[in-house]
């Protein structure tokens, strides 16, 4: 599925089965929840924390479609077409980060 395919199909299912778009603040808090239930099974599943038994049966790449929803749908609303923005910060990284990385001796093995 095409970025652009993406935001189109969030905007239809928004003004039909959802009724419309909620603010974009509130979008705003609603992102900021999602992101922390993907950092919660992340924290569990890659880094030192257990998890707890309400988190076992959470699914990682449903979290992470969560938080790509909620952003779609602030793009939608706010006007930004996501496909040329993503183009555009490829460009900046690699016009900022062309040898950062590269000389960066903390990433070097």
């Amino acid at each position: 599925m095409l970025i652009k395919d993406a935001q189109a199909q969030v905007d239809h299912w928004i003004k039909t089965v959802g009724v419309r778009y909620f603010s974009e603040l509130t979008n705003m808090a609603i992102l900021t929840e999602e992101v922390g239930e993907l950092a919660r099974i992340m924290a569990r599943k890659y880094g030192d924390q257990s998890f707890k038994e309400s988190d076992k049966n959470k699914d990682l790449a449903d979290e992470m479609a969560d938080v790509l929803w909620v952003l779609i749908c602030m793009a939608n609303q706010t006007g930004v077409d996501l496909t040329e923005a993503l183009e555009k910060n490829f460009e900046k990284k690699n016009i900022r980060d062309a040898n950062r990385h590269k000389d960066n001796e903390k990433l070097k093995s």
